[in-house]
């Protein structure tokens, strides 16, 4: 993993991050006319090491072909956040963070650093794709294609309540929260396992609690299944780092308070949108509104069944409805 130094960033609330940086993976090759390159944001509490399964030989994103840049985000541990910015900007006083404030830094990284004038695809799921819409509103001479994969250009109604409820309350009453001033993450577990148990009701479709999906995954029961996969994923997170990834999600909007459907009619991508069956998260239904107020997108729902989960890539059929999905995008 690199970094990027961004100086003092400004954000577009007006608080300044000193010796901001933005952490940052790459695969394959910038060609000659830097025209292969493939900008893949991270998702809520995700980090680069999650979306390699989907950059590999004979794949979508095979790096012999294309460039592909895994950015991180504000709030992820690796880039600026909560948990590594130094006083007075450390843990539960670190500023609220915008999604634009993620695609402005990576606009940076991908202009100044690498000297690239247009990307050939930008795509993302769940809050990656928060921060794709918001490339392709912001940035749109930049995007040649775009892809929206179980995501949209901001939460809906269902999602915010979602992420008040799943996210951050868990970790805000949890008694030894202290305003995110615990002294170390696993002060705050009992939060992150709520987080873990929470998910467990929300995300999976009701196959997984029927049938042998639990089993094909190496779990013997419902409870080793919430344990082992839900609560495994939270308790090794940074609980201020998780309430400013939910937060900027929270606020996403690439309209900027306008009229949502003229923002995403200004988009010129290529645009693709995948939704998945089963997907609480970002309905399909939801997708298909979205495409139609961007000139020319192609729209498709993918049968799955793992839901919102799918971007995991548990099952075989999973990650192949995702590569899929990327590959369709990039012969936009």
């Amino acid at each position: 993993m690199d970094t990027f130094e961004l100086g003092n960033f400004r954000l577009v609330n007006g608080y300044t991050i000193p010796n901001a940086r933005l952490a940052y993976t790459t695969h394959g090759t910038l060609n000659a006319a830097r025209d292969n390159a493939v900008v893949f944001p991270n998702f809520l509490g995700g980090n680069d090491a999650a979306l390699e399964m989907y950059v590999a030989e004979g794949m979508a994103l095979d790096p012999n072909k294309y460039f592909v840049i895994l950015p991180g985000q504000f709030g992820n541990g690796f880039s600026s956040s909560p948990s590594n910015t130094p006083p007075p900007f450390d843990r539960g006083a670190f500023p609220p963070i915008a999604i634009a404030d993620d695609v402005i830094a990576q606009h940076r990284l991908v202009t100044e650093h690498f000297g690239i004038e247009r990307l050939a695809l930008v795509l993302g799921w769940s809050v990656g794709a928060l921060q794709t819409y918001e490339w392709a509103v912001r940035f749109p001479q930049m995007v040649t294609r775009m892809a929206s994969i179980a995501g949209a250009p901001r939460p809906s109604p269902w999602t915010l309540h979602w992420l008040r409820t799943v996210i951050e309350e868990p970790i805000v009453t949890d008694p030894a929260w202290n305003n995110g001033f615990y002294a170390q993450a696993s002060d705050v577990q009992a939060g992150l396992r709520r987080q873990g148990h929470c998910m467990a009701l929300t995300l999976p479709p009701l196959a997984y609690y029927h049938g042998d999906l639990m089993q094909r995954l190496g779990f013997g029961s419902v409870q080793d299944f919430v344990r082992g996969f839900f609560e495994g994923f939270m308790v090794g997170q940074d609980p201020n780092n998780l309430l400013i990834q939910a937060r900027k999600a929270l606020t996403a909007d690439p309209a900027q308070g306008g009229s949502l459907p003229e923002a995403l009619g200004r988009i010129t991508a290529k645009t693709t949108i995948v939704a998945f069956t089963g997907d609480v998260m970002f309905p399909p239904q939801d997708n298909e509104v979205d495409a139609r107020s961007i000139p020319g997108a192609q729209y498709r729902e993918a049968t799955t069944i793992s839901g919102h989960l799918t971007t995991f890539g548990l099952f075989p059929e999973d990650r192949q409805a995702v590569d899929d999905a990327i590959r369709e995008a990039l012969s936009a």
